[in-house]
Formats: C-alpha cells, sequence, structure tokens
C-alpha cells in the first residue's frame, strides 16, 4: 500500500509499470516440504489474520476522506475499527490491527520526527501518541500494527547533523551514501549505506522506538528489488537484514511484513529475514471503491502462482487487502467478493481486511467469519496452485495431508461458463465424495469429476476425498529422439526435468510434436505437461492434425523450476502426434508429458 507523497506517477501508471507477469505453482499436488512443521513456536506459523487502515485511507468513496485525500487514518476512526474487529471477528481469528502510511504526517502530509530522525505520531491524527494507541489496541485482546518505508526519509535527514539515538557522535549523514541517492518504490527516502558502522545503529534506534510502543508488526513499504523498480540503487535487501536483526535485538516479537509487489528472484531474501511478502500491486483502485475487479483483484489469479512454492510455516505469500464485507463500498459484485476470498483461502495468503467494520453487511460477514474456509487458510493444508491453464476457466488444487483434496473452480470470464474438475487432474479416477465449504454442504458422491455453472467472475470451493483408485499414465519426454522439432526448437539440458532435459527455443515457429503416443481406447484425456516458463507464455496444442488450442500457461516464478498443467486432447485409438505450436510468440519449455491410459 503506498503513500501518497511517494507516488512520483499517478497510482495506476505506477501500477501498470510494475505489474508482474508471475504465475504458476508446485510441480506435484504433494504437501510442501515445510508444510507439516508448523506449529505455536514457529514465527507467523499460519498467515495472520487482522484489519488494516490503508484501502479506506486511499479511496474516494463518498464521506471515508471528508478532510482530504488519506484523512481517515485518525485516532478516533483507529479506536473505531479496533472495537468493531474485536465485536465482530475477534472470535474467527481476526487479531491485527494494523496502521499504515501517514500516521507521522498533517493532511498536508508534512512529517513529523523526534530529535534523533525517527518517525513521530502527528499530534492532530494521533493526539495521544502512538505507545498509547497500542495500549487500547492490546485491552482488546488484539496486536498492534504499524507502518514504515524503506530507507531514511529525505525530511529526516536535517542537513546531515541529525544525530542518531545511542550512537555517539553518529549522525544522518553518516548512515547514508555520500551521493544522496535515493531508494524505495517512490524515492522518497536516501538510501541506507550498511557498510558505515553508524547505519544499523539507525535501524536499531527505530526497532527499539516501536518496540517500545508495543508493536506487534511492523510492514516495510516500498522495498525493492521490485516496488516498480530495480538496480542496485533499489535494492533493499541490506535494509530487511538489518530490521530482521534490530528486531530480534529488542527482544520483542515483531512480525516484519514485506511491501510492495517484490521481486521473485529474491524470494530466498524475504524468506530468510521476514514473515510474509507482498507479491504484487497495491490492490485498491484508488478511486470511488475501495477495489475493482479490474484494478487489480483479477491480477492475482496471474501473479500468485509462481510464488506458491515460497509459503509456508515462517513465511507467506501476501496478495493484499481483502475487502469483500461492506458492499458498494468494495466495489464488487457477490460472485466477485466470493471468488476473491476463495483464492485468498487457498493461496495460503494472510486474511486481512480494509473494510469499514462497523458497516459490514450480511454477506460480507458470511465471507469473512465462514470457520471451514478460514480453517483452510490456518490449517496444515499447502497452499493451492493452478493445475489447468490460465486460460478463463481454471482449477486450482492442492493435495492436503490427510489425503483429501482442496480444489477451487474458477470462470474468471465476463460471461456465465461452466468450469470442470475431472479427477484425473487430481491424479485419480473413479468416485469422491464432494463437500462445498462455503455452503456447508456434503454434495454427494461424483463420479470422475465434477462441474458446475457458473456466473461471470464466480467460484466454487470444495474438499474432494478420492475413493476410486490412482491414474496410471505412459510418461513421453520432449527430447525423445522420436520427437519432431522444427524451426528453432532445439534439446537443452534442465536439472529441474525430468530425464535431464528440455525442449526450448520454441518460438515464432518453433514447434515441438511427440509422435507416437499411444492409447487404447478413442477419447478426451487429460494429458499433464511439464513445463519451465520464467513468465506467462502461451502455445498452441493440437492432436493429429486437428485443430489447434492455445492454453496460457502460468509462470514457474523462474527458468529453473518446472511446473504441470494439464489440458484435455482428443486422442484417436492407436499411436498419435500431440503438437505444440509456438506461432508468432513466445511458447513455454516443455519437459514431457504424461498422457493417462484409459480416457
Amino acid at each position: 500500500m503506498r503513500s501518497p507523497s511517494y507516488a512520483v506517477m499517478p497510482a495506476r501508471t505506477l501500477r501498470t509499470v510494475m505489474v508482474l507477469a508471475l504465475a504458476a505453482g508446485a510441480v506435484t499436488l504433494e504437501p510442501a516440504a515445510h508444510a507439516d512443521t508448523a506449529d505455536a513456536s514457529v514465527a507467523a506459523a499460519k498467515p495472520y489474520m487482522g484489519w488494516s487502515s490503508w484501502s479506506m485511507q486511499s479511496s474516494k468513496y463518498p464521506g471515508l476522506n471528508p478532510d482530504g485525500d488519506y484523512s481517515y487514518l485518525t485516532e478516533a476512526n483507529v479506536d473505531k475499527q479496533t472495537d468493531a474487529l474485536a465485536a465482530k471477528l475477534k472470535k474467527y481469528g481476526y487479531d491485527y490491527v494494523n496502521i499504515d502510511a501517514g500516521w507521522w504526517r498533517d493532511n498536508t502530509w508534512k512529517p513529523e520526527y523526534d530529535r534523533y530522525g525517527r518517525q513521530q505520531a502527528d499530534p492532530k491524527r494521533f493526539p495521544s501518541g502512538m505507545k498509547a494507541v497500542a495500549d487500547r489496541i492490546h485491552a482488546k485482546g488484539l496486536k498492534a500494527g504499524i507502518y514504515l518505508p524503506a530507507g531514511l526519509e529525505k525530511e529526516a535527514y536535517g542537513e546531515g547533523k541529525t544525530p542518531i539515538w545511542n550512537a555517539g557522535g553518529c549522525t544522518t549523514a553518516d548512515i547514508v551514501y555520500g551521493d544522496l541517492r535515493t531508494t524505495n518504490g517512490w524515492d522518497s527516502s536516501y538510501k541506507l549505506d550498511f557498510s558505515r558502522p553508524c547505519t544499523q545503529k539507525y535501524i536499531d534506534s527505530q526497532a527499539r522506538l516501536i518496540a517500545g510502543w508495543g508493536y506487534d508488526f511492523l510492514k516495510l513499504d516500498g522495498v525493492g528489488p521490485g516496488s516498480g523498480k530495480s538496480g542496485d540503487q533499489y535494492d533493499n535487501v541490506a535494509d530487511v537484514a538489518a530490521w530482521h536483526q534490530a528486531i530480534a535485538a529488542t527482544g520483542r516479537p515483531v512480525h516484519l511484513e514485506l511491501s510492495w509487489s517484490l521481486d521473485i528472484g529474491h524470494a530466498a531474501d524475504w524468506q530468510k529475514y521476514s514473515q510474509g511478502w507482498r507479491i504484487d500491486t497495491d490492490v485498491e483502485c484508488y478511486c470511488n471503491t475501495l477495489v475493482s475487479w479490474e484494478n487489480s483483484v483479477d491480477d492475482r489469479w496471474d501473479d500468485a502462482p509462481g510464488w506458491t512454492r515460497h509459503a509456508g510455516p515462517g513465511g507467506w505469500n501476501d496478495l493484499d487487502s481483502l475487502d469483500v464485507g461492506n458492499g458498494a463500498m468494495d466495489g464488487l459484485t457477490k460472485a466477485e467478493r466470493q471468488s476473491y476470498a476463495t483464492l485468498w483461502a487457498i493461496a495460503k495468503s494472510p486474511l486481512f481486511t480494509g473494510d469499514d467494520l462497523t458497516r459490514l453487511d450480511s454477506y460480507g460477514v458470511s465471507l469473512l467469519t465462514n470457520k471451514e474456509v478460514i480453517a483452510l487458510n490456518q490449517g496444515d493444508t499447502p497452499p493451492a496452485r493452478p493445475i489447468t491453464p490460465s486460460d478463463p476457466q481454471q482449477v486450482w488444487a492442492a493435495k492436503n495431508p490427510d489425503g483429501t483434496y482442496t480444489v477451487a473452480l474458477f470462470n474468471l470470464a465476463d460471461s456465465p461458463a461452466t468450469v470442470s474438475a475431472s479427477w484425473a487432474l487430481l491424479g485419480f479416477t473413479g468416485k469422491a465424495a464432494v463437500r462445498d465449504l462455503w455452503n456447508h454442504e456434503n454434495l454427494g458422491t461424483y463420479m470422475d469429476k465434477v462441474a458446475q455453472a457458473l456466473p461471470a467472475h464466480g467460484s466454487r470451493l470444495f474438499t474432494v476425498t478420492p475413493h476410486g483408485s490412482p491414474l496410471t499414465t505412459t510418461g513421453y519426454e520432449a527430447e525423445s529422439p522420436s520427437n519432431t522439432l522444427a524451426g528453432n526448437a532445439s534439446v537443452a539440458d534442465c536439472s529441474a526435468c525430468s530425464g535431464g532435459h528440455k525442449v526450448g527455443n520454441l518460438y515464432l515457429g518453433g514447434k515441438l510434436s511427440f509422435q507416437d503416443v499411444v492409447v487404447d481406447k478413442a477419447g478426451t484425456y487429460q494429458v499433464k505437461i511439464a513445463y519451465v516458463s520464467g513468465d506467462a507464455r502461451s502455445v498452441a496444442i493440437s492432436a493429429d492434425g486437428g485443430g489447434a488450442t492455445s492454453h496460457r500457461f502460468p509462470s514457474t516464478g523462474d527458468w529453473g523450476t518446472a511446473e504441470t498443467v494439464s489440458v484435455p486432447l482428443t486422442l484417436k485409438s492407436g499411436s498419435n502426434t500431440i503438437t505444440f505450436d509456438s506461432g508468432n510468440s513466445y511458447a513455454p519449455d516443455i519437459d514431457r508429458i504424461d498422457v493417462p491410459k484409459s480416457s
């Protein structure tokens, strides 16, 4: 969530510049290797839940910001939302009250600092001070969260003469680069130089201040690489490491959440030093509602999957605020609100809402307090990922530790459509029991698949319990010498791939044809495709020279990770040829295909 003074270009333009085309998930539907390690002793053992101020601060919804843009953030309003959270949502697990950007700035965005260059509460917004606000939050049995941007804010520099707390002789001139290079997503701060001994002392002083006030959560914003910027000037990994060290030194457990739209290439750093990381731009629309489907709720179906394998106890992929509780204020249809909540739940994103908790409608309450959906998000189930391509109709799934499957159906098209989940996509055949989690209803036993007619942008969420048999398949390697390559297509090494090889360079007419794909009888088969793609790419797939269908494969997160999706193909009895054609664009690299032995 961005502070208004930091935006060097309009919010939506900035968002467009930095949106990541990241999407995919795990190679298999097995639980993540660390998914069974969750326990109360692990920091961020499960995604956090709560409320954040930014969605209402940033909205132009009538009456929310009567004293000018971003004026909603006040002590009185935080107290009001604290009371509502405690009364309505606390018993369902929502326990964080997070104060976002602006708490140290007035309505003209002029900042307040103490004599050591540390942010200090604006006296009009928070007349009692930040410690008193945290104390009142704690008195309700809740946890208090606060916000800071990465770097040393320009206004805190004080011509380099501002002393650093508890660091004799150190001033702000001793903690930044001599050329005063800027950093973070808005260039609102000077970049900290951690080769200088005074610099860690400044972060230590900030951490000691917020811990002393009693805060349990810090959102560090504008972090790069990411947040719309790249290059050494915007690499804030050292800042994050310094905050990790400083928080530990306070002796107070403070959850460190990083924002926004972070670079997946540094996922290991975010995992090492924090408990959560934003994977995308702001979900808010900066319009007359809190969000809208197009700006940018729907982006998450593309951008989340590539991050799936990085989430687990100790650190979670943050999809941003879940604004589904206020109806007209949210700016979404009921179907969109349910799909929004479904994706957040199955992706194991933190569940924090930016809604006005004093004005929740009955449907919003039903979404935010559904115990089965919350249990899915908070329990030992792994994050789900798409098991079909990123087409308008999608199936996401995860295999749970108890042998059941989480299965979500999404219709992302602008018109109604039927979405079907074949049990072959999950790796078994025959019968399965299906439970509808949103409606708390056992739907009975289904043979081979479950199919649902969904409205535009609609969804369903199920737990599927198999009662059938494991699916048997025949595998075919892309690099097999019996296959045919055309155009630029070529075999390449791939340590993540089956057999250690893949077929790549599928671009501008490049083709790969699997020859002699044999099935015993004619029918439609769910063909599982293992592939590698650092960004989302489309490929046209056909069988036996028939009409090709283009499918968009989600990103696997990088060019060293293989994932799988399945597509339906109509095959004839006996030998078949399956062709992947890049057409006039760039296709993913192909590792192998697995074809069921029966349709």
